[in-house]
């Protein structure tokens, strides 16, 4: 009877010590679930931390999250977002710009997402990769993608990148105002694109859209080359490459800042440039890996805007300018966003529907469906 009796006892022990460890895996499981993989502090893509990193990068604009007295200050009490290689194709310029802190934390491992980048210098370039499915996420001139969405769609705008960076530049003193341009020729870059468009639209604002000669170079350093050479030309140009010419011409000057005349002919419009797009498969296969992508582009814009100097370097080394000074001096003045959602919605249809009034081939013949607009909704 007392062996019995023991045998019981030893038993019960054994059944609650089992207990006591199936509920603490589940427990540490629970935990692991629930945390995000830890950024580097210093990331501008971090999403998780509402401190100021001791390098200086902005605060994320992430909601707010209460920590509990176990979790790390870095750490966020959302379900994990599994890591997913998303390609990125854009053009050389301004909305490049705004993502290099974002590619250098990729090829760090400092992001959750893993970013390829391609970089082109013509805009079919990256329509091409979008279509045929290389790129999942492409940065192109916001007409461009209209017309784009209106002959193929598969894709939506998930972003505005980049809003006005088109300057008038003379070799010269001859434009005081765009009334000025009547009689002249103008390079510029863009055959069908935003800079096209919007340089037509404000002549045709002011009536002399048949009195100006459109002289169009492949690229910006063209344009550069070509003024450098004939001081009667004038330019149209796009920052970075404005700062660049000035550095190398000190002859040059700019005399029109696109922004200031669109605004001056327009009320319910403002000048856009460039728009970040995803293709419809990665944004319903992968939405919580998009709306991630989303916030470290935010981050890392507001990181370039507010450090020119440490991004300056980074948009050397990534082969947008060719010198650091140029990209410091030039960064104040691309205009670098990431707009999302129905402020994103508003101002990307109304620009597009100044352009379309006054040229329908601008947009691709017709104005975009609501369905072009991914607000988050």
């Amino acid at each position: 009877m007392k062996k019995l009796l023991i045998l019981a006892l030893v038993f019960a022990l054994v059944m609650g010590l089992c207990a006591c460890v199936s509920d603490n895996q589940i427990s540490n499981t629970t935990e692991s679930n629930q945390t995000l993989p830890s950024l580097s502090p210093d990331s501008p893509g971090a999403p998780v931390s509402t401190e100021t990193p001791e390098s200086g990068a902005p605060a994320t604009d992430a909601p707010e999250t209460t920590a509990s007295a176990e979790t790390e200050p870095t750490q966020t009490d959302a379900p994990a977002v599994p890591s997913e290689e998303l390609h990125i194709y854009s053009l050389k310029g301004p909305t490049s710009m705004g993502l290099v802190t974002l590619l250098r934390d990729s090829a760090e491992g400092k992001t959750v997402n893993e970013y390829k980048s391609t970089m082109c210098t013509a805009a079919d370039e990256v329509t091409a990769a979008l279509i045929n499915g290389d790129a999942d996420i492409a940065l192109l001139p916001a007409n461009a993608a209209a017309t784009l969405f209106n002959k193929a769609g598969g894709f939506s705008v998930v972003a505005i990148n980049t809003l006005g960076v088109l300057y008038i530049v003379e070799n010269g003193d001859t434009v005081q105002s765009i009334e000025d341009l009547a009689g002249k020729t103008i390079c510029l870059t863009g055959k069908g694109t935003t800079p096209e468009y919007a340089l037509r639209y404000l002549l045709a604002a002011h009536d002399i859209e048949d009195q100006v000669t459109l002289e169009f170079k492949s690229e910006a350093q063209e344009v550069v080359t070509a003024m450098a050479e004939d001081v009667a030309n004038i330019g149209l140009l796009p920052q970075p490459f404005v700062t660049a010419a000035m550095m190398q011409n000190e002859n040059l000057r700019q005399v029109l800042d696109l922004n200031q005349e669109w605004a001056a002919v327009t009320d319910d419009s403002i000048l856009v440039t460039g728009v970040t797009v995803v293709r419809n498969e990665i944004l319903e296969r992968y939405p919580d890996q998009i709306a991630l992508f989303l916030m470290e582009s935010h981050d890392a814009v507001d990181y370039v805007n507010a450090h020119p100097e440490e991004a300056a370097q980074l948009i050397v080394d990534m082969g947008i300018v060719a010198k650091a000074p140029i990209a410091q001096k030039a960064i104040p003045y691309c205009n670098l966003v990431c707009l999302t959602g129905p402020e994103m919605k508003t101002l990307l249809s109304g620009y597009l529907q100044t352009l379309f009034e006054q040229n329908p081939k601008a947009v691709g013949e017709a104005m975009p469906a609501d369905s072009f607009y991914y607000t988050g909704e």
